[in-house]
């Protein structure tokens, strides 16, 4: 049983019973606590799911971390970076009208959502570790348009699939 503090705690119980369906898990709140009770692997993919919801990404994207075999991870600017002005840097990622956001999503695959100094990414594993590097480089203040030629020549080829997945 795993239980998790959640700050958006209406926006996963307005969606409980599809996350329950989907998820194969049973999901019970106590004040802000959530807890989920299932097979081990399934509450592990749930505790993703629901973090990723917690960050901000919308039900539908949240839901590929199950469906697709998607990964989710955390940049925290902090660790990347020792300048103190972080609404410049979170800015730069935004970019102007959410611009560099946009084009790192198209370029790597991977969805990306900024929550006050962590950056959150959702993406296929072979993907996910080129959108980090991209987001790492803005923090550390490379142009936006370096880290665009960089990721689209050394985008990854999509793989087929040769039926050995269930």
């Amino acid at each position: 049983m795993e239980t998790i503090y959640s700050e958006k705690l209406p926006r996963i119980l307005k969606n409980k019973k599809k996350l329950e369906k989907i998820l194969n898990v049973k999901i019970t709140n106590r004040g802000k606590e959530i807890s989920i009770q299932g097979e081990p692997e399934d509450e592990h993919v749930a505790e993703k799911v629901i973090d990723a919801l917690n960050f901000g990404f919308p039900f539908s994207t949240a839901m590929l971390i199950k469906k697709e075999d998607f990964m989710f991870e955390i940049i925290n600017i902090k660790d990347h970076t020792k300048r103190k002005d972080l609404k410049r840097i979170r800015a730069r990622i935004i970019g102007t009208g959410g611009k560099t956001l946009k084009t790192l999503n198209q370029i790597t695959n991977c969805y990306f959502e900024l929550k006050d100094n962590s950056i959150g990414v959702i993406g296929p594993p072979e993907y996910l570790e080129g959108g980090q590097k991209a987001v790492i480089s803005i923090i550390k203040g490379t142009k936006q348009s370096n880290i665009y030629g960089l990721m689209e020549k050394s985008k990854i080829k999509p793989i087929f699939d040769l039926g050995l997945k269930e």
